[in-house]
């Protein structure tokens, strides 16, 4: 089957709708999700999102922390047009139903989180990402030139590879078409040609044993269009989140928002004494890559499988209307964090690098957008500052919308893409090779290239990455496609990336720490 649009959105997170919004009033628009329409990373984003909308905080105060939390890898241009773009970004959703908190006088009740020299963090209760989400989902439902298919699963960008030509990562005029994409309720590999498509896939947390991403995130739009000839880079940074909720079994882990140690929450060991001091003056408000290491060190250092964050000294009162859901969540385990400290560990939680992008959301393949975590701008640099994802996606989706506008109605759609070729596949009949290698491929990950890394570390990984994926990819030629066995193959390529870049990354710096070499100051 074979569908026609002049706008692809795979993805419905934060970018992705942002971007259909944008450009709806032009042609006709396709949002492929692979699971229900508010499944997203977005959905998940408890803290908020940063912005200077008034004084006395200041844009150049923003770019400062930004700058000096991605230690000296960010692109200054980019950080400048983000921080500057986002205010009217923000009030743009503000605008479309977007609720943040507000005081008893109707001013914002504005965050302060890890890294930021201010208040600035807009959010609403502990789940903001849920609450953008819902805004934009309401307008996107009652704009009649949106299509919102959910349960699609995008296994491809089209370029000309699938047209028998050879394309290589050097050039320059590789076209994307749209993408071939798996309908879930028919079982059936479709044809989506699109005059433009943008990739907002979201991140690839589930690479790891231990992440805050859900079961979705894996990845699929940096795997797709590195197999299609894109140019990805900075795969190696890996932001771990310092405060994940330490309960085993529980996957993917509860996050525990930056904002309760804004709120004065405070690391602890498990005999109860501070030790963020000793890593940083900001101590448990440092960044989030000094603060997950001397988390890490720490429970090396005591033998110990996580830390407290001490909270009993926040008003709970405050507490549960800042952080309902966590108050709920961590009673439901028995801990009343009035009375208990709160047992935290760190876990995967945002990839800082991905797709290349230029100011426009441009990638390297023509007529190919990205936005949101899967891309790479080079406003994080090596180390994410808190809540800067978000304004990222608004002001690049933004960015991008504008850049395709002008140009959409000049690109021809292609006339004479084959359909999918499942001839020669059958059913697969072992599918625990699905669940064993991506348990293995987790384990890995999680064991060789966490937090500290070394080069032996790194080559272990590799060597069995190599193993894994030949496995796959025999299996993947000879059965018929699932969103298993597709998830699996695409953080397979996540890995190798995360590992291949690490390996090329001779110094430590940011969210890449070696033992092998010392930290740099950039």
């Amino acid at each position: 089957m074979q569908r026609k649009v002049d706008f692809l959105i795979i993805g419905s997170g934060i970018a992705g709708l942002t971007f259909a919004l944008k450009v709806a009033a032009h042609g006709k628009v396709l949002i492929i999700t692979k699971a229900n329409a508010d499944e997203s990373n977005t959905k998940y984003a408890q803290g908020g999102i940063a912005g200077v909308l008034q004084a006395p905080d200041s844009f150049e105060e923003h770019i400062k922390d930004t700058l000096i939390a991605g230690a000296g890898l960010c692109d200054e241009k980019v950080v400048r047009t983000v921080i500057t773009e986002g205010a009217d970004r923000i009030r743009e959703i503000i605008d479309w139903g977007t609720r943040f908190d507000k005081d008893s006088e109707g001013h914002y009740d504005l965050a302060k989180e890890g890294g930021h020299s201010a208040h600035r963090v807009y959010h609403y209760k502990d789940a903001t990402g849920n609450e953008i989400e819902r805004a934009l989902l309401a307008q996107i439902r009652s704009h009649p030139n949106i299509s919102l298919y959910t349960h699609y699963f995008a296994i491809d960008i089209i370029t000309q590879h699938h047209l028998g030509q050879e394309v290589k990562r050097s050039n320059s005029d590789t076209q994307s078409y749209g993408a071939y994409a798996l309908n879930l309720h028919t079982g059936e590999v479709e044809t989506i040609l699109s005059r433009i498509t943008m990739v907002a896939t979201g991140g690839a947390g589930q690479v790891y044993r231990a992440t805050t991403n859900p079961v979705i995130a894996t990845g699929d739009g940096v795997a797709m269009v590195y197999r299609a000839k894109g140019i990805v880079k900075d795969m190696e940074f890996i932001q771990f989140h310092p405060t994940a909720l330490y309960n085993p079994g529980e996957h993917p882990s509860f996050l525990i928002t930056e904002a309760v140690r804004g709120m004065g929450g405070i690391l602890k060991t498990k005999d109860g004494n501070e030790f963020m001091q000793k890593y940083d003056e900001r101590k448990s408000l440092a960044p989030r890559d000094i603060v997950a290491r001397a988390i890490d060190n720490e429970m090396k250092i005591h033998g110990d499988d996580f830390v407290y964050l001490d909270c009993r000294h926040i008003d709970a009162e405050q507490f549960q209307t800042h952080f309902p859901n966590i108050l709920v969540k961590c009673k439901s385990l028995g801990i009343d964090p009035a009375k208990n400290m709160i047992p935290v560990v760190p876990a995967a939680h945002y990839i800082c690098g991905g797709i290349v992008v230029d100011l426009d959301g441009r990638t390297s393949i023509n007529n190919l957008y990205a936005a949101g975590e899967c891309s790479c701008t080079g406003l994080h640099g090596g180390n994410r500052l808190a809540s800067n994802s978000l304004l990222e996606a608004l002001v690049y989706s933004d960015r991008a919308a504008k850049d395709v506008i002008s140009r959409f109605e000049s690109i021809e759609l292609c006339q004479n893409v084959p359909e999918w070729d499942s001839e020669g596949t059958v059913q697969p009949n072992e599918l625990v090779l699905i669940t064993s290698n991506l348990s293995e491929l987790q384990i890995v990950m999680s064991n060789y290239v966490g937090i500290v890394r070394s080069d032996q570390r790194l080559k272990r990984a590799m060597d069995r990455l190599r193993i894994i994926y030949g496995e796959t990819e025999g299996l993947y030629e000879r059965t018929i496609v699932s969103p298993r066995l597709c998830e699996l193959r695409n953080l397979i390529s996540v890995a190798y990336l995360i590992v291949k870049f690490a390996q090329a990354r001779k110094e430590s710096v940011g969210l890449h720490y070696s033992t092998d070499y010392p930290p740099v100051n950039k």
